[in-house]
């Protein structure tokens, strides 16, 4: 399963390598001749949607998903999982640019042979990013770690899922679902494939900096209250501070010395004011988020679905059987 935004520069050369790859899986009869390559369409602006139809005219290997809009691309995700799971026993999700060695799908398969429920593709280095971003990526799994949640280092959305992993994860309804963060905790047999990540054929990257900081403050309120304590903690320490303050201002009037400091005071106001905010804006987090789920509301509306039609066309109830889907 491929989520796609804007990839028409990548597309036409990603769906000739992952249906030569699938090609050959069935050849070597790895997956059953009816898997497919889904690609989600998140909405997009260009040529990507038109691409796809025009694949599924050239081999029945390629299906679709079209979004009414842009809903992201965890959207994309779980509305790709979530299509596949009724005829799947093997999902695997890669993103469009195949930055991520696809060429590893074939040992994926092998490794949900041997017994494994969940198979992470894994960066064995970063040495190709951005100092920025490597430095970043560092902060935010150590951050991470600290606040309790277990991430997978350097993978991203590289994965397999088995039918029966896949069935526990769409058990979780949350409306912004951090997927690096739910697939561990599923608790299922699982293993680690490392590659070297591959340069971007064409095209530009669409996780841009606003994302990318989004997708960690997802990851943040999503798994951990440890925010709220900090704040807690923050409020009690200012507390103790203030106290401590208010005894020696005593102690030197009890001297006879006058206290002067007008400018310490606005220093104190402004910042119990700063740390006033900032409280409320964490707190804030949380209660929108509450907020947002409690409405219900689809986290992704599908326009086109020409997979579940494939399928619909092609079995019937008596021969209905699961199938290896490729899809990301």
């Amino acid at each position: 399963m491929v989520p796609c935004f804007n990839e028409e520069a990548v597309l036409p050369s990603s769906a000739q390598t992952l249906d030569a790859i699938l090609t050959q899986l069935m050849t070597e009869q790895q997956v059953t001749a009816d898997s497919k390559i889904l690609f989600v369409d998140d909405g997009s602006h260009d040529k990507t949607w038109d691409l796809i139809r025009q694949l599924q005219t050239t081999s029945d290997h390629f299906t679709g998903l079209q979004f009414s809009r842009n809903f992201g691309q965890e959207a994309a995700l779980m509305a790709g999982l979530q299509t596949a799971a009724p005829y799947s026993d093997l999902t695997i999700t890669i993103d469009a640019d195949l930055q991520d060695n696809p060429f590893l799908i074939p040992n994926m398969v092998q490794q949900a042979a041997d017994g494994f429920d969940v198979v992470y593709g894994v960066r064995n280095d970063r040495s190709s990013d951005t100092w920025f971003k490597r430095t970043t990526a560092e902060r935010f799994y150590w951050l991470m770690n600290k606040l309790g949640v277990h991430l997978i280092p350097n993978h991203a959305d590289f994965r397999l899922l088995s039918h029966r992993a896949l069935s526990a994860l769409l058990e979780y309804h949350e409306n912004d679902p951090f997927l690096r963060g739910i697939v561990p905790q599923l608790g299922f047999a699982s293993t680690k494939l490392y590659y070297k990540r591959r340069p971007r054929l064409a095209g530009q990257s669409k996780y841009s900096l606003k994302k990318m900081l989004k997708l960690a403050l997802d990851g943040i309120f999503s798994f951990s209250i440890a925010p709220i304590r900090a704040v807690l903690w923050a409020g009690a320490a200012i507390c103790v501070g203030a106290i401590a303050m208010f005894i020696w201002i005593v102690s030197q009037h009890l001297r006879g010395a006058v206290v002067t400091g007008w400018s310490s005071i606005m220093t104190s106001l402004w910042f119990l004011g700063g740390c006033q905010l900032i409280a409320i804006s964490i707190i804030g987090e949380y209660v929108g988020r509450t907020f947002t789920q409690t409405k219900r509301r689809p986290r992704f509306i599908i326009q086109t679905d020409t997979y579940s039609h494939a399928f619909a066309a092609a079995t019937t109830p008596a021969a209905q059987s699961l199938d290896h889907t490729l899809s990301d």
